[in-house]
């Protein structure tokens, strides 16, 4: 089991503020499972907006950072890096559910798995944990894919 602080997560993840989502990962186990953090603060930026007047994490932002813990367990299973010939791209989501809201101060435990792979599809199992209770869940489906250069467009 591999653990990885922020510095060894951007090499996995093309994501940068503010859009980062993983703070550490505690485990991973290529080809079989993740389990990541998240720390949340006050001072993210959306929570400016959503809502003022009683912070709370938005679930798309939570199936994110599930998403990005994928991100490194899929790369950290091929041994790869992500690069700028290629993207990987957030394909599906299935059976969704949110149990409770993520507020400031909250530490999610993201903890993914793979549920299969199949001819460069990804499907995860994944869920988002503050203090052992879930608290959202989803099965998560991405692959990576070739991009074209830019100037050929």
């Amino acid at each position: 089991m591999t653990a990885m602080d922020v510095n060894q997560i951007l090499e996995y993840l093309p994501h940068r503020y503010p859009f980062l989502l993983v703070d550490r990962v505690l485990a991973c186990e290529p080809g079989q499972r993740i389990v990541a953090i998240k720390n949340v603060t006050i001072n993210e930026p959306y929570f400016q907006g959503h809502f003022p007047h009683y912070p709370v994490m938005p679930g798309v932002l939570i199936i994110e950072s599930m998403a990005q813990a994928a991100a490194i367990l899929t790369f950290h299973s091929e041994q790869a890096r992500p690069d700028d010939r290629s993207v990987y791209f957030f394909v599906g989501i299935d059976n969704a559910r949110f149990k409770k809201p993520v507020v400031p101060g909250d530490t999610l435990r993201l903890e993914v798995a793979i549920a299969r792979h199949v001819r460069g599809l990804w499907k995860f199992a994944a869920q988002a944990l503050v203090d052992g209770v879930l608290v959202a869940e989803s099965e998560i489906m991405c692959t990576v894919r070739s991009i074209k250069d830019k100037e050929t467009g």
